[in-house]
């Protein structure tokens, strides 16, 4: 083996793909909003627990067969793992990402949004927060003109 490939496969072996660590992230999530187990999880689609821990970290690549099985097992589409993994994601688009997530409170409404079991209850969830957000802003306004 040529020294190149040999230090290609290394680089490739230290760091996760994006999409794997992404994929693996949700599928944290969604077991994590079951409450249930890696070890649950491992038994419902036959694999050992320390497998699912890799998936999840991104450190395994999952086969889109066992993706299609853990996706069975976590009673959810295949899509749901998926979603917006291909659109590409600038640097500003990251940044305002990590911005919004650092907010107080942020991981927790995301964590309650995912754990709704079906998306007719997610929207309602969505129209709701945009609803308080858009008091939010016509009380700040009020406020505002208030001062002056």
């Amino acid at each position: 083996m040529r020294k190149e490939t040999r230090m290609a496969k290394a680089a490739t072996k230290s760091a996760p793909h994006r999409l794997d660590v992404a994929i693996g992230q949700r599928i944290r999530e969604r077991r994590r909003s079951l409450s249930l187990s890696q070890s649950g999880l491992a038994e419902a689609v036959g694999v050992t627990f320390q497998q699912i821990q890799k998936y999840e970290r991104g450190a395994n690549r999952i086969s889109f067969s066992r993706l299609v099985e853990i996706a069975g097992a976590l009673r959810c589409e295949l899509g749901e793992l998926t979603e917006g993994l291909y659109a590409k994601t600038s640097g500003d688009e990251l940044g305002r990402l990590n911005t919004l997530l650092a907010t107080p409170g942020a991981l927790e409404m995301l964590e309650a949004f995912v754990a709704l079991p079906a998306a007719h209850l997610q929207r309602a969830f969505v129209k709701y927060a945009k609803t308080f957000g858009e008091a939010g802003q016509d009380d700040a306004k009020g406020e505002e003109a208030g001062a002056r």
